[in-house]
């Protein structure tokens, strides 16, 4: 692989102490069309409390505006919100409920740049579990076909109080207005050993690229101590069955982008673990050459104590823009330029 050349690097917080929420987590980032960059995440008292909302911040000229809130259903928790741009448009999705088991995903379009959101909607009508993209970004085809990474997690009927992850892709070729699943992603499930650890075992949370003709590959969250790899040959209608990476994961979320060089940059924990109580801390930008075979250089973000998670990564020309979970404090953001 050709050696790493850092430009420059900018982090920020997006916002300081004294907010109106207690607990932040789990952000999206989006750079619209005029440069400006957009930044979600749910944020309250804590996790599933119902007082939880999906709040957001623009970046203009390098300064962040004063978070508000783009969804804020009454007496009802709020999740993973995902932001992608639609030509002028920018979309939002979340899910809702206090069950991640019980979930139904929202969906809403803004025409301002997020200033204002239209009245939200189910995602697919009657859906309980969360379709739609469950934390990552969609990513567009050529075609214009829409591919939202997708997982649910579900009662293991085998096992009382276990459950089981299962990873698939929602597929739309009408600009999102409606979806249809791909096959779920096999895998070997026998021989997983998560449940032996915690209380769950599969795969979830996957993160998309496409190399170009029907190929699409994910990236996938695992109860096995490693990230998982898929591979499709139709443009993610089917999938391969899924197979261990070299690349430790301990349980906790990640994020890849194709950048316009041909280079992938991976966003993860790089620990590996069975259960979401292993250390997310260091957080560490990977890179590859070869389509994800293998991955060099390195940039490492945190790696003090603390929790350092569920990080969202774009690109654009030979710009990276991260975003990530600073100690549930806070969300911390990253513009990096490469050569």
């Amino acid at each position: 692989m050709e050696k790493l050349k850092l430009i420059s690097t900018e982090k920020e917080y997006i916002f300081e102490e004294g907010q109106p929420f207690q607990s932040s987590h789990a952000s999206t980032v989006a750079v619209l069309p005029n440069g400006n960059v957009v930044v979600a995440w749910f944020a309250g008292m804590h996790e599933k409390s119902s007082d939880v909302a999906i709040w957001m911040s623009t970046r203009t000229g390098g300064t962040w505006s004063v978070p508000y809130k783009a969804a804020d259903e009454e007496g009802i928790a709020h999740w993973n919100p995902v932001l992608f741009v639609q030509g002028d448009t920018l979309v939002l999705f979340y899910k809702v409920g206090h069950e991640i088991t019980d979930w139904y995903t929202r969906v809403t379009y803004s025409e301002d740049d997020g200033r204002t959101w239209t009245e939200p909607r189910e995602l697919v009508p009657g859906d309980v579990g969360g379709r739609g993209p469950v934390r990552n970004k969609p990513i567009a085809l050529k075609d214009g076909t829409i591919l939202a990474p997708s997982s649910i997690e579900r009662h293991d009927p085998s096992a009382a109080g276990k459950q089981i992850w299962e990873a698939f892709v929602d597929i739309s070729r009408d600009n999102g207005l409606t979806w249809t699943m791909s096959e779920l992603v096999p895998m070997n499930i026998g021989e997983y050993v998560g449940t032996d650890h915690w209380f769950a075992k599969g795969l979830i949370q996957p993160t998309l690229w496409s190399s170009g003709g029907e190929r699409v590959h994910m990236l996938l969250r695992s109860t096995e101590g490693v990230i998982y790899r898929s591979d499709s040959r139709d443009n993610g209608q089917t999938w391969c069955q899924a197979y261990p990476t070299s690349l430790p994961n301990n349980n906790s979320g990640i994020d890849v982008t194709l950048m316009d060089n041909g280079k992938l940059a991976l966003i993860f924990n790089p620990v590996a673990g069975y259960a979401t109580d292993s250390p997310r801390t260091p957080l560490v930008v990977r890179f590859s050459s070869d389509n994800g075979l293998t991955w060099g250089d390195e940039i490492v973000l945190e790696n003090e104590p603390g929790e350092y998670s569920y990080p969202a990564i774009v690109s654009q020309d030979n710009q990276l823009y991260l975003t990530y979970t600073w100690k549930r404090d806070r969300i911390a953001f990253w513009k990096i330029t490469l050569t």
